[in-house]
């Protein structure tokens, strides 16, 4: 029997090859997973509900930050973070003082900065039940409670409701990189947002951001849903306002802000200088509506959705957030100017959701009023304020201020042509005048045979809306002009 024999050469190269192929089948596998659930922290230590009441400031902590600007990040790997919820009046636009729920004592809550693999010690008394000094009590003390979009723990036990004068403590880690939304969420959790408890927490990546940048901001996109106080009282001498449930429900806001003001940032813009590079935090808090955040003159050279840098998109115009989502915009500042943050569904941002960033301090306004910032008189008188509000709201589309006519009339002089009587009438039930009133089908006729729709206006509307046309008329010639469009 021949034996074949394999020379030593070729037994070498066999086994380098093996080893060769072992080395590829190493090289091909995965890597490791940053959102590996087997490495986070899933475990936190169970809640703690006591009686002991805090004192002092409502807001505490080096990872927060209290206004659009964002603080640099605390580098402590554990965040203690203080937020009580206290009921105060808050001025949404010029002379409309708000009846709010808050966390902080502001609206929105203060922005939490962490970054992943941080752990955030939170601590929380509810005390809706102490006056705000200097502010009547406005609302009854109730159960709050706080849900925080960026953990990932048991809602049962870290997000219960607490009663005025209990204090809840509990911690977690944040796993995931991104921008969230934390409210309260005590039913009806529609209302409580609607009242302003709300406000973000950004997660940085845990090696940074892959950018770098010179200006960093928060912007919180929200909606109010107001009316007059039925009780009449008033804050500071103004009238005061307060929750308008059948508004909320049916999800028509009187107002939609950024960072809890109208035209937020319009009088202190966000600075920036030319050549600079800029990241907003943009998070639409709804509690109902869609935002289209769009800023006027350039481009966002980076998006990150939900503010996860693995999230990315290039060279986008707009960014299309629903209630409770978020993005990490970055743009350059290509020269001297003032850049319109605003929402590009322009209903909203005639209801408030306008602000700027700006090389400027103060920048001239002349330029900007045709994004629903006034370059003229502004009214101050609370229902005359509303009352330009609701116009810029649902009536530009087809009516100017001192422009000339549109689809139906200027209403510039609109007091001196008809009575007030008459456009009560006519504000109620267009339809009916159009059946009886001969000057109204006189009107229709000149105007192409359309006809004004039935706005469904109250009847405190109604004489908003007659107050701001008087306004209107007694300012000199060609001093106002409505907003709202692009």
């Amino acid at each position: 029997m021949n034996t074949v024999r394999t020379p030593a050469r070729l037994v070498r190269s066999l086994a380098a090859a093996a080893l060769l192929l072992a080395g590829c089948d190493q090289g091909a596998r995965p890597p490791s997973d940053p959102y590996d659930v087997g490495k986070m922290d899933l475990k936190p230590a169970p809640a703690k509900v006591g009686s002991e009441r805090h004192q002092g400031a409502f807001a505490e902590g080096d990872a927060l930050s209290m206004g659009a600007e964002l603080k640099r990040l605390d580098p402590s790997p554990v965040k203690t973070v203080r937020l009580d919820t206290a009921h105060k009046i808050i001025e949404i636009a010029p002379g409309v003082k708000f009846s709010a729920w808050t966390f902080g004592n502001q609206v929105p809550g203060p922005t939490i900065r962490a970054r992943v693999g941080d752990k955030i010690k939170f601590s929380m008394t509810n005390r809706s039940d102490e006056p705000v000094p200097g502010v009547q009590v406005t609302a009854a003390p109730m159960m709050h409670s706080m849900d925080f979009h960026a953990a990932m723990v048991s809602p049962q036990d870290k997000y219960r409701s607490i009663a005025p004068g209990q204090t809840i403590e509990f911690e977690f880690t944040v796993n995931y990189p991104g921008i969230f939304m934390y409210h309260c969420g005590t039913p009806m959790i529609l209302e409580h947002i609607a009242s302003g408890m709300y406000g973000a927490v950004i997660v940085e990546p845990r090696a940074g951001y892959p950018t770098k940048v010179d200006r960093e901001y928060v912007i919180v996109q929200s909606e109010f849903y107001t009316k007059p106080d039925p009780e009449k009282r008033k804050a500071d001498g103004a009238p005061l306002h307060v929750l308008d449930g059948d508004r909320l429900r049916a999800s028509q806001p009187t107002y939609t802000v950024f960072n809890g003001v109208h035209n937020g940032m319009v009088k202190t813009p966000l600075a920036a200088k030319s050549g600079e590079r800029v990241r907003l935090h943009v998070l639409n808090v709804g509690p109902s509506k869609t935002s289209s955040f769009h800023i006027v003159g350039t481009i966002f050279d980076r998006v990150w959705i939900e503010g996860n840098p693995d999230n990315q998109f290039r060279g986008m115009q707009t960014v299309l957030l629903g209630s409770s989502n978020s993005a990490t915009v970055e743009f350059m500042i290509p020269e001297a100017g003032s850049y319109i943050m605003a929402d590009h569904h322009f209903a909203n941002a005639s209801q408030g959701a306008i602000g700027l960033i700006s090389t400027d301090a103060k920048p001239e306004s002349k330029d900007l009023e045709h994004h629903n910032i006034p370059a003229s008189a502004a009214p101050s008188d609370p229902d005359t304020v509303q009352g330009k509000l609701n116009f810029e709201s649902k009536c530009l589309a087809c009516h100017s201020v001192g422009e000339g006519r549109k689809l139906g009339p200027d209403v510039a002089g609109v007091t001196k042509r008809r009575s007030d009587a008459w456009l009560a009438r006519w504000l109620k039930a267009p339809e009916k005048m159009l059946e009886m009133d001969a000057d109204a089908k006189a009107m229709l006729k000149e105007f192409n045979n359309l006809p004004m729709p039935n706005q469904s206006l109250s009847d405190v509307e109604v004489k908003q809306y007659i107050k701001y046309f008087h306004w209107i008329d007694a300012q000199p010639a060609g001093a106002v002009k409505a907003s709202g469009a692009h």
